[in-house]
């Protein structure tokens, strides 16, 4: 009989309190920031619960009261127990309160609560080996990944990733034609044409209702003149001679990424690069043991593997594939060249050519 550490024991209990703890501040914090108290507080603070629930437009004193206690518990908010006030500090702003802060966290909620709903469907798709349709798993599991990636998009396409390509700058800024595939509902596609106003886009996914949200980005931003929008599959993409394909955290959840490198390679000029966007991660499962390896394993669970198990072939790389095999599959399409050209704490960055 194994002897049991009370010490193990102990630590292990210490653990799941805090993982627990943060698997049910999910609700509240999505109320929170569903009914602006967040934003509220960041206005108001240092407030009462009672200041906080009129500041946010004349709520029950008695459940935000409630609600702030759970959040200061969370050390998501402050509390000062001599006045009773409650308040946001600049750190706790970038995450709960500005939404360009790199570290804005309002799509990572909701994108736990998308994966709770669809938690039957991945549980029979587990029983059954099929697939789960993207979109199909929760309501709208397409909105929850747009707001997750949004934050990193802003701070980092063109600021980092396009900067980092081989001589494709020059291009945008001189009016390349670029194809974004995979763009679902169109941050990543609406920014790179905000930045570099002489290109031409096209965006590309295989999900009509993100296609339609993406059109109305399109529309709200003022540059559907020069940005479009089209329900396609990767290997469906009909226009050719492409300066630029992006994909931007999309290859690992297709069914064929070999068919989609290939043909990327066809709708590319000779010249033409491929900028895969990918999670970070190690090529070895023990290399991915880490709080980020641990929400992309979790994601891909629950999102990337069912997803690409519905499709064509479904190859299933999951979220945590590795550059050695991302490379691998970029390069059975035809890419002679493809490096990494850039590393940020969640993803990295491939140029193909």
């Amino acid at each position: 009989m194994v002897q049991l550490d009370e010490a193990k024991l102990h630590s292990f209990i210490g653990k799941m309190l805090g993982d627990l703890g943060g698997a049910y501040s999910v609700p509240t914090v999505r109320i929170g920031l569903r009914l602006g108290l967040f934003t509220a507080l960041q206005r108001a603070g240092p407030v009462t619960a009672a200041g906080l629930a009129a500041a946010a437009g004349g709520l029950t004193e008695r459940y935000v009261r409630e609600w702030a206690l759970a959040q200061a518990a969370n050390g998501y908010i402050d509390y000062d127990p001599s006045s009773e006030k409650f308040s946001l500090s600049p750190e706790q702003e970038m995450v709960f309160v500005n939404k360009d802060s790199p570290v804005y966290l309002e799509g990572a909620f909701e994108l736990a609560a998308a994966m709770i709903e669809g938690e039957p469907k991945v549980e029979h798709a587990f029983r059954t080996g099929a697939g789960v349709r993207w979109g199909d798993s929760a309501g709208c599991l397409f909105c929850a990944t747009g707001a997750f990636f949004r934050p990193g998009y802003v701070n980092n396409i063109v600021q980092n990733w396009l900067p980092a390509l081989d001589g494709v700058e020059e291009k945008l800024f001189s009016g390349a034609k670029v194809a974004d595939v995979g763009c679902g509902v169109g941050f990543s596609t609406i920014l790179m044409a905000q930045a570099y106003p002489n290109a031409s886009f096209v965006g590309y996914d295989f999900h009509q209702p993100s296609i339609d949200e993406a059109n109305g980005h399109a529309r709200s931003h003022g540059v559907d003149d020069r940005v479009t929008f089209v329900a396609a599959t990767a290997k469906d993409v009909g226009e050719r001679d492409f300066d630029l394909v992006t994909s931007f955290d999309c290859l690992h959840d297709m069914g064929d990424p070999r068919g989609c490198a290939a043909h990327m390679r066809r709708i590319l000029k000779e010249n033409g690069s491929w900028m895969i966007v990918e999670p970070i991660a190690g090529d070895h499962p023990a290399e991915n043991m880490n709080p980020v390896g641990r929400l992309y394993y979790n994601a891909s669970t629950m999102i990337c593997v069912p997803t690409s198990l519905d499709q064509e072939v479904g190859e299933g790389l999951g979220a945590q594939a590795g550059e050695a095999k991302l490379s691998e599959v970029i390069r059975s399409g035809g890419f002679n060249q493809v490096k990494r050209v850039f590393t940020g704490p969640f993803n990295m960055v491939l140029e193909a050519r």
